[in-house]
């Protein structure tokens, strides 16, 4: 699939797994020479104690940003940081997600919205009773960027719009959403749910310096591989298309790149723009479903 938007094409070209090429956080930050260069801004990470929210906050602090991270057990360990405020969230409780982070800073200009789960027991439920996949994944962090909004909205500058990057995944293309039974939701549900969310926020803030997108990880090896089958697991792990252990790659990309400024409601994936699902062959080929994009779904979300 032609991954040509992208400014790390040819290194996408030969999947040879880990070290093949590929860029790693720090290589895009120092790629665009924003070492030490955004000081002044704040950018919010949510799940940000290990795999690829880790190694977002990790490469968005070399920018010199002020890096607040919502954490979803503030126990679990946190090295190698530098100096960023940690604040405990539990995204499946919706009373809990609304005051957190309002309080604690008077600007925000980037929100990656990261947490998530893939799998749950059977029947889990959040705090409201709803599906905790779709909780977590989609109404926690509804509810969180709804509250932040307006301080993107000030925050916001000519040389510099306000962002966020919702993370999708290429489960996406399974479903749409359940309108019928939101308790039926899976995770594929819950990742168009995010699309969905990043395309809304980008249609009606954008005018107003507000600008979104959805990320695909891609196919990550992280401790989220724990929770899915021996099976499974062992042949993600072995699969080439896999890449570093936790490399956020797409949403560091656009949190940072020059092309990306002001600009958003893109499906990104591989450091570029994704395309319209012709023929897929592997979760990180840069196509989406055409339910991607449903304004009429988007507005009822």
């Amino acid at each position: 699939m032609s991954i040509s938007s992208s400014p790390y094409a040819k290194q996408y070209a030969n999947h040879q797994g880990p070290n093949d090429g590929r860029p790693t956080g720090s290589h895009i930050v120092k790629d665009y020479g924003l070492e030490n260069k955004l000081t002044g801004k704040v950018v919010l990470v949510t799940g940000a104690t290990s795999g690829i929210g880790l190694e977002t906050a990790r490469a968005m602090h070399e920018t010199g940003a002020d890096a607040q991270d919502l954490i979803e057990d503030i126990k679990k360990s946190y090295k190698g940081i530098g100096k960023i405020q940690l604040l405990d969230l539990d995204l499946g409780s919706l009373d809990f997600v609304k005051p957190k982070f309002k309080s604690l800073s008077t600007t925000l200009d980037i929100l990656i919205t990261n947490a998530g789960i893939m799998t749950t027991a059977p029947g889990s439920r959040t705090n409201e009773g709803f599906n905790m996949q779709f909780g977590i994944n989609h109404l926690g962090h509804y509810t969180l960027t709804a509250q932040l909004l307006p301080l993107l909205i000030r925050s916001s500058t000519y040389e510099f719009n306000s962002r966020v990057v919702a993370i999708t995944s290429s489960a996406h293309r399974l479903s749409s959403i359940w309108w019928d039974d939101l308790n039926l939701t899976k995770t594929d549900d819950s990742k168009t749910a995010n699309l969905w969310m990043a395309n809304y926020i980008d249609r009606k803030y954008g005018p107003r310096g507000v600008h979104a997108s959805a990320a695909n990880p891609e196919m990550i090896c992280t401790g989220i591989l724990d929770d899915l089958d021996p099976i499974t697991s062992e042949q993600w792990k072995n699969d080439k298309s896999a890449g570093y252990h936790a490399v956020p790659r797409s949403r560091i990309d656009n949190n940072l790149s020059p092309a990306w400024e002001g600009k958003g409601g893109k499906n990104l994936v591989a450091c570029g723009a994704g395309e319209p699902l012709k023929d897929v062959n592997s979760v990180v080929d840069p196509e989406y479903a055409a339910h991607a994009y449903d304004e009429e779904g988007e507005d009822r979300l």
